[in-house]
């Protein structure tokens, strides 16, 4: 276990100066279509859903690929909603390949700053800090320091990070079974640095 958890330490702690390898998809998802297609609706949109650290507090699962902009400006220059939706379903099939599930990717906040959770199947926990006013929220565990967005949503919350340090994650993970589907992606998040990518959670 110790020796597993420091392989994935080792790996995030590259993940300032990570960024994924292969083809990007963002060319793809973001077509003609979508480009001249802004949302009315910005439910992609960091920042709109605050929630509160109480409301944080409780036992998350995955439930589908979280995706979202850090200003309305960069949603509606990417293509609106229909662009987030259609990067949401490029991420499902990506996190199947790789075996991203309800039951091996969870995390369980309390309400005196300790995490416990995993993802894929690793193992983590340790403590946690988070910014009510910002959405930031930083989990710490043993040579470990993620860093990511907290954003609500209709039926839960969605834990976000920039999309290099979220493939340079799962790259790391995926490593460790030998799995190397993760190579693929590419940069999702090249051409917008306001596009924030993760797991959309439920209790």
């Amino acid at each position: 276990m110790k020796k597993t958890l420091m392989a994935f330490a080792a790996g995030c702690i590259m993940l300032a100066g990570c960024g994924g390898t292969g083809s990007s998809i963002l060319s793809g998802i973001l077509c003609n279509n979508c480009l001249s297609t802004a949302g009315s609706v910005l439910t992609s949109v960091l920042g709109l859903d605050k929630l509160s650290a109480t409301q944080l507090v409780g036992s998350w699962h995955y439930s589908q690929p979280g995706c979202a902009f850090t200003s309305d400006n960069l949603l509606a220059q990417a293509g609106g909603e229909v662009a987030a939706t259609q990067i949401k379903s490029k991420l499902a099939s990506v996190y199947s390949s790789v075996g991203v599930s309800s039951s091996n990717t969870a995390f369980q906040f309390d309400n005196s700053g300790q995490f416990a959770g995993k993802l894929m199947g690793v193992p983590l926990s340790g403590t946690y800090t988070y910014s009510e006013s910002t959405g930031e929220i930083n989990m710490k565990a043993t040579l470990i320091n993620l860093k990511g967005y907290i954003k609500g949503t209709t039926n839960g919350i969605s834990l976000l990070f920039e999309g290099s340090k979220l493939l340079s994650i799962m790259q790391t993970v995926a490593s460790m079974s030998g799995n190397g589907t993760l190579s693929t992606i590419g940069e999702l998040s090249k051409n917008y640095n306001g596009l924030r990518l993760g797991f959309d959670m439920t209790n």
